[in-house]
This record gives C-alpha cells, structure tokens and sequence, in this order.
C-alpha cells in the first residue's frame, strides 16, 4: 500500500517548502536560525496543515541531528523521560543538542510539560512544539518562558494553487493520470488554508475516476457528499461551526447556540475547548452587564473537567442558553484594549507620588505617600483624588454600558466623580 498524497509530497527542504515566507523566506528569522546551524528551542502555533511538523522534519534534516518525535495524545511522562534520557546518552560532546519535536503539545498535562523543563533548561534537547491551541492558555509558563513563539498563517490561495500543480506535475503516481484542474473553487474551499486536507481530497477525488481526470467543482462537492468523512473536525468546518456558536451567544439566539454546539458534539470536538470558548464570551460579550455569566461559565468548565461525557453535555447546554439569554455588554472589553493601546501611545507614566508605595524611611523622605486620602475614612467609602498619571489626569477609557446591571456601577461612578464620567 503507498503512502498518502500528503506524505509522498512532504517537502525535504526550504526550498521544496510552500508558505510561511514570514518565518522560511530571504533574510527570515527561522531562515537565518537554520543557516547558522545552531536553533532554540521554539513553539510553532497555527492551523492544522500548514507544514508545522514539516517545518520540524526538515530542521532535523538540515543540521543533521539525532531527531525525537513525541506524540502528546498517546505520549506520557514516561515517554518524555525515556526520550531524554536516549537524547542524553547519545550525545556527543559539543555536538548541536538532538531535536525533540512534540506534536500537539496542548495536549500534554502540567506533570508533562515540567518533565520537560529540566532537559530544556540545560540544552539536552532543543523543544519543537506544535500546537493549534493559543500557547498562552495551554503551554506551563516556565516551559513558554524558554521558548521563542512562532506564529503560522492559513496558506493563501497562491500557495494551494501551487500545492496543486506540485501534486499533479511531480507525484509519482498522479503525474500517471493526466489530471487536468478545470476547476478549483471547491477543492480550495473545503480546504480551509489546510495543505493535508486539500491533498487528501485531490486523491480522494482522483481515486474515484478511472483513467484521465478532469476535477471541477460539481465533481469535488459529489465525491466529498459520498464520503462525509473526508473532512475532519480541524480544518475550516471547527473554525467556522465555533464562530457560528459564538456569534449565536453574542447575537442572544439560543436555539442557534445549542445547533452549533451540538453540530461540534457530534462532530467529536473537545469538551474543553467548548468550555473554553464560552468562558472567553462571558467576559467578552456579556461582561458587566451579567457578571454572573463568568461564573457559570468557569463552572461550565470544571464541570467538563470533573466528569466528561457524555453528562458534560448538559452542564455546557444549561451554559450557553445562559449566556445567550444574558444581557450583552463589551465595555470590559473594549476598555482594556483602549487602556492598552494609551500604554503602548504614552509609555511609562509615572505613578503620582500620593499612591506610590513607601516601604523605606527614604522613600517616605522623598514625598512617596504624601497626601494618600484613605477612602475608607470617608463617608461612602469614597473621597475624590488623583489616581491616573499626570499626563493622562483626564483620560477616560472604561464607557459604561447601559443595560440594567451595568448602570448602577455607571450611575454609581457618576455620582463619585460628576463631569468626569458623564458621556
């Protein structure tokens, strides 16, 4: 039996490689890693199917390495230390340190990642990570912090056409067909940006037919209607059923919430994931307009945690009719973002001398302190006094919204500081 499309055309070198010209390309930051030979550890974030893993295979290659591959779905903390300790004693003095590459990495638990830690730290093995999960949220921050972070884009349509006429011009078995592409459309679209998917259906396709080929789009649709399983739960069918779910919750339609979750339950998504998602909408699209919507959600998701399915199915349910049912507020939202941009616009400000810390006789000496009015002195808890930098002293940047929860805390706020919160 041959090996699938995708790997019969997995490319061996940079040149051979397809997309990613931010990272690979002239004068790029991994282009230049590679050409001097000697890389860092690192963590490749992206999609499925825009060459992570490949990226990682012709590292190896080209230093010329002892190369590990670990799975994070079938692989545990025995298996780690297993290959570190081959990686250990293996090496070589002076020799470049042996590539441990571990795909899914998302997957892995605390207890794995810290089995890593040590090994990193000290350069017996360089980590490749691959994941389609923000690292932020999944990857230990001891393990992020010894890692450099490297963003992979969905390919663009050049770089799938071109995938293309590789895959019908250069494979050893497709060349043999005389395969003509009348039509595209389709095979891009159900692709998603994902380079696997869209060489799995050009074979699922082909094999269909007997003798020359002609792919059009009816045919595509056709053959991809007969075989439902052609498509797999993370190419563009995860990201555009979850932004379906989102946008249903935002838009407070709870039928529509509960389809699309049950179109990704069904699908086999990853319960987490779900959780995860509506704990980012709490605090997104309801927010202060129903604080009590972040709660729910975090229970959602330990819920999840603590007994899966198929009974975590009720405890996500009962949390999206709730938030979509909620009233919707983004003023959080769009407060820290405008908080973050005058940051990045001013610089650092310095804190005004009343609300500094004074841990020393010093710091005291030099007016740190001076003049903090204590609010809990003062009738209501509350006394007016600066708290924003000299600079910015009239800088407004959280707007209250005005659904019933969040306009007492605005009224609350206007009747504390008068003009100054009056929009």
């Amino acid at each position: 039996m041959s090996e699938p499309l995708a790997e019969r055309l997995r490319p061996r070198s940079l040149d051979d490689y397809i997309g990613q010209q931010h990272l690979v390309g002239e004068g790029a930051v991994l282009r230049r890693m590679i050409d001097s030979g000697h890389i860092s550890s690192f963590i490749l974030w992206g999609p499925p199917g825009v060459g992570k893993t490949t990226l990682a295979q012709i590292i190896a290659n080209k230093l010329e390495t002892p190369f590990y591959t670990l799975s994070a779905v079938t692989s545990g903390v025995k298996d780690v230390r297993d290959v570190i300790e081959k990686a250990q004693k293996g090496r070589f003095f002076n020799e470049a340190s042996p590539i441990l590459f571990i795909d899914e990495i998302h997957r892995f638990s605390k207890s794995q990642q810290d089995s890593l830690l040590g090994a990193v730290e000290r350069g017996i093995v360089t980590l490749i990570g691959a994941t389609t999960e923000n690292p932020s949220f999944e990857v230990i921050r001891p393990l992020l912090s010894r890692c450099q972070l490297y963003v992979l884009k969905s390919l663009e349509k050049d770089d799938l056409l071109k995938l293309l006429e590789r895959a019908i011009t250069k494979d050893i078995i497709l060349r043999e067909r005389h395969i003509e592409l009348k039509e595209t459309d389709a095979l891009l679209r159900y692709s998603g940006g994902d380079a696997r998917k869209l060489l799995n259906i050009l074979e699922l396709v082909v094999e269909s037919e007997t003798g020359d080929v002609v792919v059009t789009d009816e045919l595509v649709v056709a053959r991809l209607q007969q075989n439902p399983l052609a498509y797999d739960k993370d190419g563009e069918m995860h990201y555009d059923i979850i932004s379906a779910f989102i946008k249903s919750i935002r838009g407070s339609d709870p039928d529509a919430a509960l389809y699309w979750m049950a179109r990704m339950i069904e699908g086999g998504e990853d319960p987490q994931f779900i959780a995860r998602r509506m704990v980012i909408s709490a605090s997104e699209d309801i927010g202060l307009a129903n604080p009590n919507a972040l709660l729910l959600a975090n229970a959602a998701f330990d819920t999840v945690m603590k007994i899966g399915w198929p009974e975590a199915r009720i405890a996500l349910a009962e949390c999206a009719v709730y938030l979509a049912t909620s009233p919707k507020s983004n003023s959080a939202y769009l407060g820290i973002d405008a908080a973050l941009a005058l940051v990045r616009e001013t610089g650092n400000q310095p804190v005004p001398l009343p609300i500094r810390n004074a841990p020393t006789q010093l710091m005291k000496e030099l007016g740190y302190h001076d003049g903090y009015k204590y609010p809990h002195d003062y009738p209501g808890h509350f006394t007016p006094q600066q708290y924003m930098p000299d600079e910015l002293v009239d800088k407004r940047l959280w707007h209250g919204q005005h659904s019933p929860a969040e306009e007492k805390l605005y009224q609350r706020m206007v009747n504390y500081w008068g003009k100054r919160f009056e929009d």
